[in-house]
Parts: structure tokens; C-alpha cells; sequence
């Protein structure tokens, strides 16, 4: 069964980092990949940007890109948005033999046994790890080390062979930007169209969002 991808962030707003990790694991897995942003995120600050606004951002940042998607399903369900709850919805439409697979950045990855019920994951999706500058998977700590243990993959086929439990690191040239370093920017009067599609740039204008430098 080919694997399915979702991508969950927050997302606030997404950046040409962002549609290039998605575009190397589309490429990679010969698969399409879902921008799946989060409502409420439980491990950071409430987000600059309404849930609705995020969303519509990335929908703008995928348009005429083949095999990207968005889901707002967190956006419709209420509370936190953790991911052990996303995944179990997805499950149930996918059922329990199709392979899934949750794409995350190195920071989340290393911060993962902070997240709700974390360990229930690993029976639910293969994780796809996405490297940053400055971090790596040696940086894991001994309580997600141990339970890596055995998960990690050199062959991205593999993770086509089982429904969940296995870990790949995304082979793909370090990407610099970052949402916090947009926001930043944007904040304080600086042009970041190099780092946003035009259609998010001109939302993000139109709107006002993050004291608009665009």
C-alpha cells in the first residue's frame, strides 16, 4: 500500500522552507504529502495568526503544486490540538493496515516526549525526521533514544512495508528559514518576499498580519 504523508505545524505562516520539506518528501516517497495545520497547538505560545488565516496561507502556498494538500481537521475539532488525537481520526478512515506517516522537523522530533500520550505514536505512524541547522538526532535524549531503538531506516520503501513504528531521516539540503525568523522580520519592517510565496506575502499585506513588512 503507498504511504500516506501529513505534514502537522502550526504553520504561522508558512514559508518556502516549509513547501520545500514538503516537495523533497513527495519526491522521496514518489507520494502526495497533506499540509495539516494546527488550531491550537499545545507546545508553543498561542500562534500570531487566526487558525483560518494559517490555512488559507498554505492553501495559497500549494496552489498549482500537484500532490500538496491541506487538511483543517484540527481546525474543526475543539481543544488542543494534539496529534495523538489527529492520528487516531486518521486511522479509523484509513484503517489499520494502510502505512502513515507524520513528517516533522528535528526540533519537534527532540521534543517529542513532551507530547500527549507520545509513546501511543509510534503505533500509529511512522515518523519522517527533517534535519535543521544546528540540530540532529544525536541530540535526542536516553528516553526518545531508547525508544528509537531499532525504529530508524536508511530505505524510504520501508516504511511502505508496515503501517507504523519506523523512523526515516529525510535526506535534503538544510533549509534556513523559520517561522519565527519571518515573523521577526516581518515585525520589525523587513521585506521577506524572498522567503513567501507572493500569494502569502500579498495575504499576509492585505491582512495586516505580523505588523506587515511586506
Amino acid at each position: 500500500m503507498r504511504l500516506s504523508i501529513y505534514y502537522g505545524g502550526t504553520f504561522d505562516p508558512v514559508h518556502n522552507g516549509h513547501l520545500a520539506i514538503a516537495m523533497a518528501a513527495q519526491s522521496a516517497f514518489s507520494t502526495d504529502v497533506i499540509l495539516l495545520p494546527s488550531a491550537d497547538p499545545p507546545h508553543r505560545p498561542p500562534a500570531s495568526a487566526s487558525a483560518e488565516q494559517r490555512a488559507a496561507m498554505v492553501d495559497l502556498a500549494i496552489a498549482g503544486r500537484p500532490g500538496l494538500h491541506c487538511d483543517r481537521r484540527e481546525l474543526r475539532r475543539s481543544g488542543k490540538s494534539y496529534s495523538v488525537l489527529t492520528l487516531h481520526e486518521l486511522r479509523e478512515e484509513h484503517g489499520l493496515e494502510q502505512p502513515l506517516a507524520w513528517l516533522i522537523g528535528i526540533d519537534s522530533f527532540l521534543g517529542l516526549p513532551s507530547w500527549h500520550h507520545w509513546r501511543d505514536l509510534f503505533g500509529l505512524c511512522h515518523f519522517i525526521v527533517v534535519r535543521r541547522p544546528g540540530r540532529d538526532v544525536a541530540d535526542a535524549d536516553a528516553v526518545l533514544s531508547e525508544a528509537c531503538l531499532g525504529r530508524w531506516q536508511t530505505d524510504p520503501e520501508t516504511l511502505d512495508q508496515c503501517p507504523s513504528g519506523r523512523i526515516y531521516l529525510l535526506p535534503m539540503a538544510l533549509r534556513p528559514e523559520s517561522a519565527t525568523a519571518v515573523r521577526n522580520g516581518l515585525q520589525t519592517g523587513q521585506n521577506m518576499n524572498a522567503v513567501l510565496s507572493p500569494s502569502v506575502a500579498a495575504y499576509i499585506h492585505r491582512h495586516g498580519l505580523y505588523t506587515s513588512g511586506v
